[in-house]
């Protein structure tokens, strides 16, 4: 079995035509989940590229691998894996696969994707490295402009400096966009492979829709503003929520943009996801004219959300909002009949599915499921809650987060922690974790999380343990051991 994943960055669900949205054109993803599973509760283990991607490598959470944050600006904690770290391209090798990655890598900083055995260009960053040699040859060999861009979006920070590129104009052809050129280099990979006719595991990371959102004309300007509706949670006061969000508010400079300029930018990245719906396509395309389709099974997914205005904010950061958590998830295999599932599944249980498909032990990814049965349509017991994690970016900042059915109990253990009732505050406005009559829900998720989290060997909770004083880890003996939920 071959196996093809294609991953994007900071990349927010409800932008996809399959995911319900009415205006965006992703016909090809669409036509990949109408032949594939798709996952509609899809998450990732952290939002923040690092620890989302050494997840996936791994199969472990992050708080056991240990790569916690982006190297950036976070010197301080490990920058790249254990050297005797258990990767799922070294089981693959064992077995004979020819492997390639294409695209963005932010593992670590010492070793880079050919240390764990992928052929492909060395792009190492956190976006676009458009001084990059191969990406300045292939623009050489086809006569193409270089990068350059102009229009720059910005707030103003709280100093009144400039704030972080949010988007500008790129003065390039589309045949020009690093998008163009990573999906072509992946085209040139995959027809290599086909050549050499062992099977093969072929990554295609695209650094977008991360921000800035960089674009050609025509994508920049591809969607009306007007068509926007801006998100719900724009109304956010920060009321009852932990400071942090304020703050990364003022940082990300957003009541320093006019509102329909927000709107803009929303428009842009829907323009941006199209850019990369259409070199999606072209990969797509070019594995069926290689008459590989029928013996490769693809994958769909992102590292993590974006928050484009949700909530007041950019980017991502220390909040544990659905708008980053939530990612796409589509798998098809080969032979196996289009689905939608509800269960909770996560970025890192593509570890797991990844070594199944490929017929190797499953067992070394230890925070990962396979989801092969799922797939098969079959319905097996899993678990009825979701864990994530966060540790900081730019600076430290310890979060766990569980989300069951309906409600989400995140422990903020510097500040206030949050509960949010998500059948009747799906856009997570209202901090309930004091309300009196969600007290025994508060009290049932807590005692939950602190099982689970000892269950897996995370610490956090000794961070929980001053929550016996409060009465919310009071001891149940019917809550304290871990059972898989779902249905038989």
């Amino acid at each position: 079995m071959n196996l093809l994943f294609l991953m994007t960055d900071q990349h927010r669900v409800d932008t996809l035509g399959c995911y319900g949205n009415p205006h965006v054109a992703t016909p090809n993803l669409d036509r990949l989940a109408a032949t594939g599973t798709r996952f509609d509760r899809c998450y990732t283990p952290t939002a923040i590229c690092t620890p989302a991607r050494a997840s996936l490598l791994t199969g472990q959470a992050p708080f056991r691998h240990r790569l916690l944050a982006n190297y950036e600006r976070n010197v301080g904690y490990l920058e790249d894996l254990r050297e005797d770290a258990f990767t799922f391209p070294g089981a693959l090798a064992e077995r004979g696969y020819q492997l390639g990655l294409v695209g963005k890598w932010h593992v670590g900083t010492h070793r880079n994707a050919a240390s764990y055995g992928f052929d492909g260009p060395d792009l190492p960053g956190w976006h676009n490295p458009v001084d990059h040699p191969d990406y300045a040859a292939y623009l050489k060999e086809r006569g193409l402009p270089p990068y350059r861009i102009s229009d720059s979006v910005r707030g103003t920070t709280p100093n009144g400096n400039p704030g972080n590129l949010l988007a500008a104009r790129l003065h390039q052809p589309v045949e020009a966009t690093f998008e163009h050129y990573l999906a072509t280099r992946a085209i040139e990979q995959l027809e290599r492979y086909a050549a050499d006719g062992r099977p093969f595991f072929l990554a295609t990371h695209f650094f977008g829709p991360h921000l800035p959102y960089l674009l050609p004309d025509a994508y920049f300007d591809r969607y009306d503003p007007d068509l926007v509706d801006l998100p719900v949670s724009i109304a956010e006061t920060f009321e009852g929520k932990p400071p942090v969000q304020r703050n990364y508010s003022a940082h990300w400079t957003f009541d320093t943009i006019p509102i329909e300029v927000t709107r803009k930018l929303i428009a842009v990245y829907w323009g941006y996801v199209t850019l990369i719906d259409e070199q999606i396509g072209r990969i797509l395309t070019r594995l069926d004219e290689l008459g590989l389709a029928d013996d490769t099974s693809v994958f769909f997914t992102a590292d993590h959300g974006e928050f484009t205005g949700a909530h007041r904010l950019h980017d991502k950061g220390p909040a544990m909002y659905e708008d980053i958590y939530r990612i796409p998830g589509i798998i098809r295999v080969p032979g196996e009949a289009p689905q939608v599932r509800q269960e909770f599944v996560s970025l890192t249980d593509c570890t797991a599915t990844i070594l199944d498909l490929a017929g190797c032990d499953t067992s070394p990814a230890v925070d990962s499921r396979s989801l092969v049965p799922l797939v098969r349509g079959e319905h097996p017991r899993w678990p009825a809650e979701l864990l994530a994690e966060f540790h900081g970016h730019h600076f430290p900042y310890p979060q766990r987060m569980i989300r069951d059915e309906r409600h989400k109990l995140i422990v903020n253990p510097e500040s206030v922690n949050e509960l949010y009732d998500l059948d009747t505050d799906p856009h997570e406005l209202t901090n309930r974790y004091e309300h009196p009559e969600l007290l025994p829900v508060r009290r049932r998720l807590m005692r939950r999380l602190y099982d689970l989290l000892r269950e897996r060997g995370d610490n956090f909770y000794h961070w929980m343990t001053p929550m016996f004083d409060i009465g919310d880890l009071d001891y149940d003996p019917s809550l304290s051991s871990f059972e898989p939920e779902g249905t038989a």
